[in-house]
């Protein structure tokens, strides 16, 4: 979908934006919109790191109008000095308050916004069945992926974005076992990327190459690396599976360092549930000192690298975060399967509301400790990843 910017003016000086206004909410007063361009205009900003307030109280004031097919935008700042004026058109009204928000954010901060992207995540479905949905990233718009009638697990993101991994309790020739799917967004079309007797989850991929799985078939729950163009019903020169770890431990939830070096994953070591991380050539597991933290699991390395979060379990489940090297680590909310946005400052996760059935999905904007709840759908959610 094609949606236009017309910049009428723009004065704004790159030494007025609030770059590294880090914890601090910033007050935005919105005047002029109506109806849902309202609602989503106020979301939008309050989730990456805003507070709306009255004019009186406000550091920026974004006032426009909202026609049927059009949105206008001036942003300017309490000293008056002027921001953007803007005129979009071509899209949904909501796609139309997203790029604004976006738009907003970029001139006050000099970062990304996040309002366009998606998020993937399960859905309760039915009677043991889960399936796979994707919708815009507050939510709205949700579309069901998969149809397998089954419980389906973990959906991951390809890196380019067009198409996912995820796991199915699938039946094939009759017999039920666990899946790993590759799934083209781009044709519909899928494919068994692994199902070997036992335990087959995970499909974690990096831009880089491989594909992280977690697999029994050598008799004890361990990492595997893939070529993205493996085929495990056939011999297929050069395309071989790497067993990267040997332990009698459980390991889960594989996430990739960016640059594609380093993989982390959730162990225990002595008894002691943690995080470790592994080259991606192989060799010993590193631990990634997470002080302060109870039975970390469920790691997500952010996208600029510098941090992993995690899902702590300790009379409930919480979300933390802690530096990639190691170190402290701070607990946010309650809450569990922690994803980055693109921007490394947002986390989607889900929190429980009445049951394990009954989970909803939340955005905390790490900086300021913001967290805004996403609506709530009737079977329950889990397991978001973040485009």
């Amino acid at each position: 979908m094609l949606v236009c910017f017309v910049l009428a003016n723009s004065t704004w000086a790159a030494g007025l934006q609030v770059q590294g206004n880090v914890g601090k909410l910033i007050p935005v007063a919105i005047k002029g919109y109506q109806g849902e361009i309202a609602k989503v205009l106020a979301f939008d900003l309050e989730v990456m790191g805003c507070k709306i307030v009255a004019e009186t109280d406000a550091s920026y004031v974004l006032e426009g109008k909202n026609g049927a097919n059009n949105l206008t935008g001036i942003l300017s700042d309490n000293a008056g000095n002027f921001g953007f004026n803007l005129n979009i058109n071509g899209a949904a009204p909501r796609v139309l308050a997203h790029a604004l928000s976006n738009a907003t954010i970029k001139a006050i901060t000099g970062q990304n916004g996040i309002a366009h992207t998606q998020i993937l995540f399960t859905m309760k479905t039915g009677k043991n069945q889960w399936e796979v949905f994707q919708s815009d990233y507050d939510g709205h718009n949700p579309v069901a992926l998969t149809h397998d009638k089954t419980i389906v697990e973990n959906p991951m993101w390809m890196p380019d974005h067009s198409g996912l991994f995820y796991t199915s309790w699938m039946t094939i020739g009759g017999l039920q076992n666990t899946t790993v799917v590759r799934h083209s967004l781009k044709t519909g079309k899928r494919k068994v990327f692994s199902r070997f007797k036992g335990l087959n989850t995970g499909g974690a991929m990096t831009a880089h190459g491989p594909v992280a799985v977690v697999l029994s078939k050598g008799g004890a729950t361990d990492l595997y690396l893939a070529p993205k163009d493996w085929d495990f019903l056939k011999d297929i020169p050069g395309k071989k599976l790497f067993r990267a770890t040997r332990t009698r431990e459980e390991v889960s939830s594989p996430t990739w360092s960016p640059d594609g070096r380093w993989i982390a994953f959730a162990t225990l070591v002595k008894g002691r549930y943690v995080l470790v991380k592994i080259a991606t050539s192989g060799g010993p597991m590193i631990e990634i000192p997470t002080k302060g933290a109870f039975r970390p699991t469920q790691p997500c390395w952010s996208p600029d690298g510098k941090w992993i979060s995690f899902t702590q379990q300790r009379g409930g489940f919480q979300i933390g975060v802690v530096p990639a090297t190691g170190g402290n680590a701070k607990i946010y909310c309650e809450g569990e399967d922690p994803a980055w946005a693109a921007n490394s400052r947002n986390i989607v996760f889900t929190r429980r509301a009445g049951g394990v059935n009954k989970k909803r999905m939340a955005i905390l904007d790490v900086p300021t400790e913001q967290v805004k709840m996403l609506p709530a759908f009737t079977g329950g959610v889990g397991q978001p990843a973040w485009q």
